[in-house]
């Protein structure tokens, strides 16, 4: 089935079901009403867009990208394109000029479709990209696709189309374009179904609240089609906001939430009040709680906490998830391997590493095709693809280990990656950004810890004149070129980088040198320079 058919079902199975709520602070927010829709009225809004969008000459194969943040219409203009066929490309509201000309030069949208406060600079993006498409708002004339419009891989089987593009952190460059197509909507929202235990989703009154945003898979796919498959109602707030979470819980009547492993450990920095148990969650689900929280959180707000692993190219590929009551709750347990899922831990030669010792995690189907459920390909990048996939196994880069009853447990990522705030940062885009600053000679990136992130941005970089205020200058334009939570938090000067004889950088040496120099008084702290732009 199609995203579209999924959808069309649900809404003739339960018309009247509310489909999604807009609560009163998100509403305010963004300036939108505060309601609740049945599946009945977005059936009719996403009838409306489809008509629009294939009146105007919108059809299979395009690509429409979107920077609409975590607004409802969103998903009525993605169940719309997949009903004809067009795949959408979510945009990050925090990219910047550099990103926005890359990912625009790189999909090849037919149209942006954003918010009147980002059309200017989204425009300008497209020029300098030489894409000739235009960037509209929701209450804007659609003009007529631009040529060669037809960007994504026609398919005859309409479950193999192209539904999405998302990017992720590339590790050894650009941010990659995974293709997802409408199995890999459909699988995770069956998967989600089917794992039962205490992450069980109920036939009837299921209201799902989720402050992640729509351009990641989690909210974009796990939660949208978990929901649809139940007839149950989405609720996605604009962000995570701490000190009013628990209120928006309450209003929105959820039954479960989603969350990042920052979350827990905000909120349980927070006073402690009567209310902390005043809700209806039967259970939250997410990723990376810090282990010494875990149990205190479930004690004090009476919701047990599944955590769960995949990954963008995964999908419900390879979904590990420890809803069972069992959880091994404080141990970073992944949950055991599911018995349709075929696993291998290996070296960093490819072998087999004994039981129980970290190895990087391997994955693939068992029975069938061994990549159902994962992304279709990275576009534009065959070679990546297949590296991904070396000898018939998708290379997670994550390092995990295998545990009593088969239990997974993470340990590390083998991937240059920083994970801060559950964001993915690949530190040779932050560094490849920052090479484009004229003072700038060189730059090494890294990950150093972060009691309330997880990961902190930390760049060791060399200029000829030294000083806290050419670090501040260097973050302020960093902040013009690339999203707020990739900057650097704290810039190091160096006079040199620690590299191979090939002249690359020798990443374990950064990383040391960096955390030995997160107490140098010299090491400037710019932390407070990296918020979110309106």
């Amino acid at each position: 089935m199609t995203v579209h058919e999924v959808f069309a079902r649900a809404a003739a199975q339960w018309p009247d079901r509310p489909f999604m709520e807009v609560l009163p602070r998100t509403a305010a927010v963004y300036g939108i009403a505060a309601e609740e829709i049945t599946y009945d009225d977005a059936m009719d809004e996403v009838d409306h867009w489809a008509d629009r969008l294939s009146d105007a000459g919108y059809g299979a194969g395009m690509r429409i990208a979107m920077l609409l943040e975590n607004r409802p219409v969103y998903f009525l203009i993605l169940l719309a394109a997949n009903r004809l066929g067009a795949s959408v490309v979510p945009i990050n509201p925090d990219l910047r000029a550099a990103e926005l000309e890359y990912m625009f030069g790189h999909a090849e949208p037919a149209l942006i479709i954003t918010i009147p406060d980002r059309k200017t600079d989204l425009q300008a993006a497209l020029s300098a990209a030489g894409v000739r498409a235009k960037a509209i708002t929701i209450m804007d004339a659609l003009p007529a696709p631009r040529r060669d419009a037809v960007t994504a891989h026609l398919r005859d089987d309409p479950a193999q189309r192209e539904a999405a593009m998302l990017y992720t952190s590339g590790t050894t460059g650009q941010p990659k374009g995974c293709v997802l197509n409408n199995t890999y909507f459909t699988e995770l929202g069956l998967n989600y179904v089917g794992m039962g235990g205490i992450a069980a989703l109920r036939q009837e009154g299921e209201r799902m609240i989720t402050p992640l945003p729509l351009f990641h898979m989690n909210a974009m796919c796990f939660s949208f089609m978990g929901m649809l498959q139940v007839g149950g109602c989405l609720i996605v707030v604009d962000r995570f906001h701490p000190s009013t979470w628990w209120d928006d819980v309450r209003d929105a009547r959820a039954t479960c939430l989603h969350y990042l492993g920052v979350m827990p450990s905000i909120l349980m920095g927070m006073p402690e009040t009567p209310q902390d148990r005043a809700h209806d969650v039967r259970f939250g689900f997410g990723a990376g709680i810090d282990p010494k929280l875990h149990a205190a959180f479930e004690d004090r707000f009476g919701i047990p906490l599944c955590e769960g692993w995949a990954m963008t190219e995964t999908g419900a590929g390879a979904t590990i998830s420890n809803q069972a009551h069992d959880r091994l709750v404080g141990h970073s347990s992944l949950g055991p391997v599911p018995d349709w899922l075929e696993v291998r831990l290996v070296d960093a030669q490819g072998n087999d590493v004994p039981h129980g010792d970290p190895g990087e995690l391997l994955v693939r189907r068992k029975e069938g095709d061994p990549r159902k459920g994962f992304f279709t390909e990275y576009f534009k990048n065959e070679a990546a693809t297949a590296e991904a996939w070396a000898e018939g196994w998708f290379h997670t880069g994550d390092v995990v280990r295998m545990g009593e009853g088969g239990n997974v447990f993470f340990v590390d990522r083998r991937k240059n990656v920083i994970r801060r705030s559950g964001e993915n940062i690949a530190a040779v885009e932050v560094e490849s950004v920052l090479m484009r600053h004229p003072d700038i000679s060189a730059a090494g990136v890294a990950a150093v810890p972060d009691d309330i992130r997880g990961d902190e941005v930390f760049a060791c970089l060399t200029v000829a004149d030294p000083s806290q205020a050419k670090a501040e200058e260097l973050a302020q334009w960093a902040l013009t070129q690339m999203a707020y939570y990739k900057v650097p938090g704290y810039i190091a000067f160096v006079p040199a980088l620690p590299l191979t004889a090939t002249q690359k950088i020798q990443r374990r040496d950064l990383k040391q040198q960096a955390i030995a120099l997160l107490d140098d008084p010299a090491t400037v702290d710019l932390r407070s320079l990296k918020k979110r732009q309106a």
